[in-house]
């Protein structure tokens, strides 16, 4: 049993391996292009590992491409419309867990898979008929389309699978249907209220198409700005490296610290 057991570790680690060499792989060369001068990053054969490390590829990206108005705007943005998702989500995704709503689930399904394309068109004649372009409202606002989507499916799966006893428990004490909610569920579903949070940052931090469309000058938001870094004449690729990895930064940081109080909320237990 314990050579079987230690081939099934062994055999794990190895398909874990397979799987997320890939994206350590471009993560680490990405890292690398970023601390490389053009020289090394257009070198045959290829340098992986400069012998001196180009800082001025960071430096650059703040200084000549407004990257810290831009990061601005793509923390309001992200930070505005997941919040409003999370506020939205959360008792939409009870609501329709508890009253077993499947059409409305499906609605919600549905809404989550149309392309952002189809009503992209009708909503920036919409803004412009309010004034609204040029400002960062139209991008807040049309990220929802993506974020309270994502936070009321995963919601739904995670209020179905909590104990109903504690519920009837507290409305057998008396217990009102929102001091349930906010009081009983709404602690035990503090996992899922996580992962729906990271799923709708991650989706509204990396949205590309909104900002294209609905941005000004002044409005862009990080992927718009990698996007602008590229020119027809030349590609630099070590602050447009950088740049990328500036985008990605947030969202690595969110995930870590997330993954921790994923495993604390769920080692607690929903009796305890």
């Amino acid at each position: 049993m314990t050579m079987r057991k230690a081939l099934d570790n062994a055999g794990l680690a190895f398909a874990l391996a397979v799987i997320v060499s890939p994206a350590l792989l471009f993560f680490l060369w990405m890292l690398s292009l970023s601390l490389k001068y053009e020289i090394d990053n257009t070198a045959y054969p290829p340098v992986f590992i400069p012998s001196k490390i180009a800082w001025e590829n960071y430096v650059l990206v703040f200084k000549s491409n407004s990257f810290g108005l831009f990061f601005l705007n793509s923390l309001i943005v992200t930070g505005l419309s997941t919040f409003a998702a999370i506020v939205i989500g959360v008792p939409a995704g009870y609501g329709i867990a508890r009253m077993k709503a499947v059409k409305a689930a499906v609605v919600v399904l549905i809404s989550r898979m149309t392309p952002g394309l189809s009503y992209l068109i009708p909503l920036f004649l919409l803004f412009q008929f309010l004034g609204l372009m040029g400002t960062l409202w139209p991008q807040v606002i049309t990220h929802l389309v993506i974020t309270v989507p994502i936070v009321i499916w995963v919601m739904i799966g995670f209020f179905e699978t909590t104990p109903m006893e504690l519920e009837e428990a507290a409305f057998v004490d008396g217990a009102t249907r929102w001091q349930i909610f906010w009081h009983v569920a709404l602690p035990i579903a503090r996992p899922g209220i996580t992962v729906g949070f990271i799923l709708a940052f991650i989706n509204s931090w990396s949205n590309f198409i909104f900002g294209v469309v609905l941005a000004g000058r002044t409005t862009r938001t990080l992927p718009v700005a990698v996007y602008n870094m590229l020119t027809f004449e030349q590609v630099s690729w070590g602050p447009l490296a950088a740049a990328a990895l500036v985008v990605t930064l947030p969202v690595l940081l969110l995930t870590v610290f997330a993954q921790r109080q994923i495993i604390a909320g769920l080692t607690a237990g929903a009796v305890k």
